[in-house]
């Protein structure tokens, strides 16, 4: 996002010039999901930057023992944005770090910290010094969602105008019938794409805080599939961004009398939403994934593909982190749950794309995650595994350049699959996690938290808990 360099003194002037009233600092939990609290802009002081603020850190999802309750809160001058949906009172938005109160230092367990010291490993590498992300987070537009959970009921309902299993529900005026058929979503002008004024709306107002924008559409699926995508930037940058992005998509929906998810898989039958992300390493200005090898890379490339590749099934604890996570990573289906590469494939789980022959273009691009990642978590861990290829010079194999879902089975048994389940992933990261330890970018008790927190949270309560589909299925065996 533009406007990096910001100071204190830049943001308080900024500030003044703008009428603000209130300060809203934001920050992201363990799991991926922003917090935040609210000052008087009288309270912001060039000091704020260095001091920060005081807080809770127990009461954030896997955070703080309530012994050792005591964190800091501390302003990044460099994120200062006017927030779009305090329309009463000016407010201005400032994304912040996690600090220890003692010791001063950054918090093992704030995701923005994991980020900040995966883009000092890489520098310190002398690998490259700057890691590019594009993440491309779709996400589903619903006009009604309800659903609920208790110790004797259990259910989820979602309406849509666009869905061609549409309930009805006109609002009282007619029910016009133009929507997307299954897995026809991908273009249709209107009347059939009902939601491309609401996504320029998105478009506009993520442009208004500094996020460029390169197109949106309607994505496959029927009942408000889409997809906005934004302009590539360095990894800690890319990881605000789509905080920013949820942010506002969420929001400008609820504004508009609808409602975004960014689940993976809320319907049956249908496309998925997937986050593929667009991933590249530079040094000195200069790409460093062009080459003359396969698909126009370098080794460097290939070798960052290598360690993408063998170490996917841990990342997929980060990068695929929910329960409904496997429910669009099913074989058979568009999801890439096949570990191969590709030039133009989209059927393989890294993909090289050949669009733009220029050497400033060429990256990889990563299909596997989905949007209900923690980015920072998310971007920090595939850089990781891709300088654990280079430093280790981890051979990716042959590229697979036929429709793998056309394969037979016997030409697929040589080639591994994304786990089938969020327990299996994070035994996976168990088992595999030394490369994320280096550098210190991750801890020990980073990945053991997170392992147990999604265990403890998610795994096990699902578990534990008979669905209506498991009612449909034996109720009367």
């Amino acid at each position: 996002m533009p406007g990096r360099t910001k100071t204190p003194s830049d943001v308080l002037a900024f500030a003044k010039d703008n009428g603000v009233e209130m300060v809203d600092l934001k920050f992201m939990d363990f799991v991926g999901q922003w917090q935040h609290l609210g000052v008087p802009i009288r309270e912001l002081k060039e000091g704020t930057f260095e001091d920060g603020l005081g807080f809770d850190g127990s009461s954030i999802r896997g955070w703080q023992p309530i012994n050792a309750s005591d964190m800091l809160v501390i302003p990044d001058a460099a994120t200062a944005e006017i927030d779009p949906f305090y329309t009463n009172c000016k407010t201005l938005s400032l994304l912040c770090d996690i600090a220890d109160p003692i010791t001063r230092e950054g918090y093992s367990r704030d995701p923005r910290y994991v980020a900040r010291k995966a883009e000092a490993y890489l520098k310190q590498s002398g690998i490259a010094d700057t890691a590019f992300f594009g993440p491309e987070a779709e996400f589903f537009i619903f006009d009604d969602v309800r659903f609920d959970q208790t110790p004797n009921a259990a259910f989820y309902a979602v309406d849509s105008e666009e869905g061609v299993w549409n309930t009805g529900r006109s609002e009282g005026g007619p029910n016009l019938g133009h929507r997307p058929r299954h897995k026809e979503g991908y273009f249709p002008v209107p009347p059939i794409d009902s939601l491309s004024e609401l996504r320029h709306v998105m478009v506009q107002t993520l442009e208004g805080v500094g996020i460029e924008v390169e197109r949106e559409h309607h994505e496959v699926a029927t009942a408000g599939q889409a997809e906005v995508n934004y302009r590539f930037s360095s990894l800690l940058d890319a990881a605000d961004t789509l905080m920013w992005f949820k942010y506002i998509v969420k929001n400008v929906a609820r504004l508009n009398g609808r409602t975004v998810t960014f689940m993976p898989k809320p319907l049956h039958g249908d496309n998925g939403s997937g986050m593929h992300c667009h991933q590249s390493l530079w040094k000195d200005g200069k790409p460093l994934f062009a080459g003359d090898r396969y698909a126009g890379l370098s080794e460097t490339a290939l070798h960052y593909i290598g360690g993408i590749l063998k170490h996917t099934p841990a990342l997929c604890a980060l990068t695929n982190p929910t329960t409904n996570s496997y429910r669009r990573l099913v074989p058979g289906f568009e999801a890439p749950v096949n570990l191969a590469y590709s030039g133009r494939n989209r059927s393989a789980a890294i993909r090289v794309p050949v669009a733009d022959s220029s050497p400033k273009a060429k990256r990889i691009e990563f299909r596997v995650p989905d949007p209900t990642c923690n980015g920072y978590l998310a971007f920090a861990a595939m850089l990781m595994a891709g300088l654990d290829g280079i430093e280790n010079r981890i051979d990716p194999g042959e590229a697979l350049d036929k429709d793998i879902y056309g394969l037979s089975p016997e030409e697929l048994a040589d080639v591994p699959s994304a786990p089938g389940s969020l327990e299996e992933a994070l035994n996976a990261l168990k088992a595999d996690h030394a490369f994320l330890l280096k550098g210190d970018v991750f801890t020990e008790d980073v990945v053991h938290s997170w392992v147990d927190y999604k265990m403890t949270h998610e795994v096990n309560y699902i578990r534990t808990r008979p669905t209506p589909s498991e009612f449909f299925l034996y109720y009367n065996i």
